[in-house]
């Protein structure tokens, strides 16, 4: 935020009243955004939301009538649909990636956990008698590559999610190799110890090892996460057990996400009815006197 409002903000507004910000003036200067610092539509909306926050509280702080952010146009953000990994990619990334990482990417594609909530896991989380996995918190990379361990994400994001077979070896394997140092220990560490720090797991592990194992360049380890959700899919998961699984705020959130993953329904649509209109001509059908 102190970025954006440094680069973006400041040298827009830093010398005017709130209350002298106009509708017009918030709107021009989201064009400007895009038109003259090159943001990316994604980008810009949420320095915008910067914005309309301090608007919102000047408002609840009685120092401004109106918040001059209300009914401005955004940039639209170009929708992606999310290509999962395939099984044999993740495999083939598990074992290209440093050894103390091997688990971390087999615990993320089965459990769908977050990046920022594997690094926050700690040996307290994991329950291999019982094979879950509790999301309680997570890490997030502070400036100066230091890190915070906060809550998750959202209230929803608190939840247990089951371990499969495959993760519970995994975290055998990793636990016999990378020990953690009691209850509060770290499941996964830095090489030089500590939790692990988002930057320089993407630059010294997560990135080399995509390239050796052939993944398009720009996957991020949220991939483990879309390649979780398919796998559940795949296998006929409704929405609502998919949205718990990834702590999700609801399942609106899952569709709109993965919506292209679930199976085309228009056989299945056209049986039912087919079934119905046969199962109705059947007890249609007159009945045969046996006697006569």
């Amino acid at each position: 935020m102190a970025q954006h409002l440094r680069c973006y903000v400041y040298p827009a507004w830093e010398k005017r009243a709130l209350g002298a910000i106009k509708p017009g003036d918030v709107q021009s200067w989201i064009t400007s955004l895009t038109t003259t610092h090159k943001l990316a539509a994604s980008t810009s909306r949420t320095v915008f939301n910067t914005v309309n926050a301090v608007f919102r509280a000047a408002v609840r702080d009685r120092m401004i009538p109106h918040n001059p952010c209300t009914d401005a146009k955004l940039p639209s953000v170009p929708r992606k649909k999310v290509v999962p990994l395939a099984v044999e990619q993740v495999r083939t990334l598990a074992e290209e990636i440093p050894r103390r990482y091997k688990g971390l990417v087999l615990l993320g594609a089965s459990t769908g956990l977050r990046p920022g909530e594997l690094f926050g896991l700690q040996l307290r989380h994991v329950d291999l008698l019982h094979a879950t996995v509790s999301v309680e918190q997570q890490i997030q990379q502070t400036a100066k590559h230091g890190v915070y361990v906060g809550p998750p994400k959202t209230a929803r994001s608190h939840r247990t999610v089951p371990l499969p077979r495959m993760a519970v070896d995994a975290m055998k394997a990793h636990l016999r190799d990378f020990p953690a140092d009691g209850p509060e220990g770290w499941i996964f560490t830095a090489p030089q110890g500590g939790p692990v720090v988002y930057t320089h797991f993407m630059d010294g592990s997560w990135r080399p090892a995509c390239a050796k194992a052939g993944i398009p360049k720009g996957t991020g380890p949220h991939a483990l996460r879309h390649h979780y959700a398919s796998l559940l899919i795949k296998h006929g998961e409704s929405v609502k057990t998919v949205s718990e699984r990834l702590g999700h705020t609801n399942a609106a959130m899952t569709l709109n996400i993965y919506t292209h993953l679930w199976p085309d329904s228009e056989e299945r649509t056209r049986a039912a009815v087919d079934k119905a209109y046969a199962d109705q001509s059947a007890d249609a059908q007159p009945q045969v006197d046996e006697a006569a």
